[in-house]
């Protein structure tokens, strides 16, 4: 098996979404991808509600943290993934050659616990299979 690819996924505050998409990825697609997660305004803490319900998934790691662009600037990245507008407005150019792409999702934060299911679910209906198809394609020998 060769190197896994890596993916970046950014966010605003990288209190929810992001983190969600990053335990997803990192939960569901760990065979050919790593994923890490970072804010162009990191607030420096997960958003509790977000964290109580990847704890209750299974899928919550313990180094899972609010992240700031200068902490993951230099890392080499295979595929750069936007997750709300503002980041994408704002993302900043990283070394070398990165695909990015924009998949937007609304913030949950701040609303009914159901919500945070919601948008859970919807990254990972349309998040994973495009992380998968621009990462994974070829990768697996199953």
């Amino acid at each position: 098996m060769s190197q896994k690819k890596r993916v970046l996924i950014l966010c605003t505050g990288n209190s929810c979404r992001s983190v969600m998409a990053e335990a997803l990825i990192n939960a569901k697609l760990n065979d050919c991808v790593e994923a890490e997660s970072s804010g162009v305004a990191a607030t420096g803490r997960v958003n509790p509600v977000a964290q109580a319900l990847l704890e209750r998934e299974g899928i919550w790691r313990p180094e899972y943290h609010s992240k700031t662009l200068d902490e993951v600037i230099d890392r080499p990245f295979d595929l750069i993934v936007t997750v709300c507008d503002n980041a994408k407005e704002t993302c900043p150019m990283f070394p070398g050659k990165v695909k990015t792409i924009h998949i937007g999702f609304e913030d949950p934060s701040g609303k009914e616990e159901a919500e945070y299911e919601k948008t859970l679910r919807l990254l990972e209906k349309e998040l994973l299979s495009v992380v998968e198809r621009e990462l994974c394609q070829g990768e697996q020998d199953k």
